[in-house]
């Protein structure tokens, strides 16, 4: 699944702002400062425009994406920074959030809150909008930019403008989706509004009119002592993941070693993985972060941790199933490197544990105690995928209603949890070839409902 740019509107960009890189010093420093974002060697030129051309023309279009994102981190002006940010995140699935709703949203801000930190306020959206931009141009010395306007209306003189007249100066109100998105977060930071319970008062009102696009700010977590919230789907998991058992072989061997501290202990690693390191809901677990983990926790080089964690998972998959080992070998092979960036797919994923056996719990055993994989989503969705062979609705060869009636019972029980689980039948997987067809279609579909580039 790659991600589709605009690579010749982001060539022209990136064009720009390499001129305006070689102009910002000396032709000696030219060289340094182009390749400081990335940017080759000029082939030809003379001038500072003529080599900054050069240098951008012989650059490969599948680099053009990592270099605009490099001239964003090393600081642009703000048209230029807002129109590389709009031609990148273009090619991002993100929320929809219509025009109305925006506008409703903005009827129902109160701009007063932000007056307090008001300078916070402000560089909350600078860091946005390009509020530098003037309309109107100087007259007498006075400041008309965007940026101008706003101290006046808003700082020196409160109730000028209301909520909906900055959104609307801002250009709220036709910028993308994801532009939105963060414009919203930010707006109910606690960088900007320096007291939680207006925080919260602001996320309660916003919230009102997500809940109809099936969305809202979610308190994801803490920074200094203030809460951070990320615009989430309603479905999606607001909580911290404190422990993940996964790649299971057996039954863990799990104690309690805390039981004030709720801390738990895998006394036999051979049995099951247990990935201990907080997985925030806004992040998700990229396979990124799960071969850092997997080097950084056994002290191995890049190649040997690869090698060794590739092996541990496909030692879980069960020997019976060769369509699970399909569903797990394929997601790597469709999508080759740019696996390492997407949702880590976690196989034989713990859900539920007891120490007893089930013929000891009776009735009260729980059920669907594993998953076959697990994908932990950013913005807290949580993916279960299935792999349904015979047994979940038979027993030997004849259809049973009661293995049935348990699998769809489990079923029922995880999505009223919120986790969102797809099914496949084994003899869907069953030929590899097929399979694969099946499994790259699926991901891409999959990947763009949640919004993942």
């Amino acid at each position: 699944m790659g991600t589709s740019y605009d690579l010749g509107k982001l060539r022209e960009l990136v064009g720009v702002a390499a001129d305006r890189i070689a102009h910002a010093g000396t032709t000696r420093e030219l060289v340094a400062r182009l390749a400081r974002v990335g940017l080759p060697d000029p082939a030809e030129g003379n001038t500072k425009s003529q080599l900054a051309a050069s240098s951008v023309a012989v650059t490969p279009d599948e680099r053009l994406p990592e270099i605009a994102q490099r001239i964003l981190d090393n600081g642009i002006q703000p048209d230029l920074r807002n129109a590389i940010q709009d031609t990148l995140w273009a090619a991002e699935p993100a929320p929809d959030i219509p025009k109305r709703l925006r506008r409703e949203i903005a009827r129902d801000l109160d701009l007063e809150p932000y007056l307090p930190g008001y300078n916070r306020f402000k560089a909350m959206l600078h860091d946005l909008w390009d509020l530098s931009s003037d309309a109107f141009g100087s007259f007498f010395g006075n400041d008309t930019s965007l940026g101008g306007q706003i101290d006046q209306h808003v700082r020196r003189n409160p109730g000028d403008w209301t909520a909906e007249d900055l959104f609307e100066k801002l250009g709220a109100f036709d910028a993308l989706n994801k532009r939105f998105a963060r414009f919203l977060e930010g707006l109910v930071s606690g960088d900007v509004l320096l007291d939680e319970s207006a925080q919260r008062t602001v996320v309660d009102s916003i919230n009102l009119r997500l809940n109809r696009a099936g969305l809202r700010l979610s308190e994801t977590g803490e920074r200094d002592g203030y809460p951070v919230f990320h615009l989430m789907a309603t479905r999606a998991h607001t909580g911290l993941i404190k422990n993940l058992f996964f790649a299971s072989v057996g039954k863990p061997d799990l104690r309690i070693s805390d039981l004030l501290e709720n801390n738990i202990e895998n006394v036999r690693d051979d049995r099951v993985l247990m990935y201990e390191r907080p997985i925030a809901p806004a992040d998700g677990l990229r396979w990124r972060d799960l071969e850092t983990w997997w080097q950084e926790t056994r002290g191995l080089g890049a190649d040997e941790a690869k090698r060794t964690l590739w092996r541990r998972l496909t030692q879980s998959l069960p020997a019976s199933s060769p369509p699970q080992r399909h569903l797990f070998e394929l997601y790597h092979e469709i999508h080759g490197e740019r696996v390492y960036d997407l949702p880590a797919l976690l196989p034989e994923v713990w859900l539920h544990w007891d120490p007893l056996l089930l013929k000891e719990r009776g009735a009260e055993a729980m059920v669907n105690l594993r998953m076959d994989f697990l994908m932990l989503l950013p913005r807290g969705h949580r993916i279960v995928l299935e792999v349904d062979g015979k047994q979940h609705y038979a027993t030997g060869q004849l259809a049973d209603p009661t293995a049935y009636a348990t699998t769809m019972h489990a079923d029922r029980d995880l999505k009223l949890a919120r986790y969102d689980v797809f099914r496949f039948g084994a003899a869907e997987l069953t030929d590899k070839q097929r399979a694969r067809t099946i499994l790259a279609s699926f991901f891409t579909d999959l990947f763009r409902t949640y919004h993942l580039a």
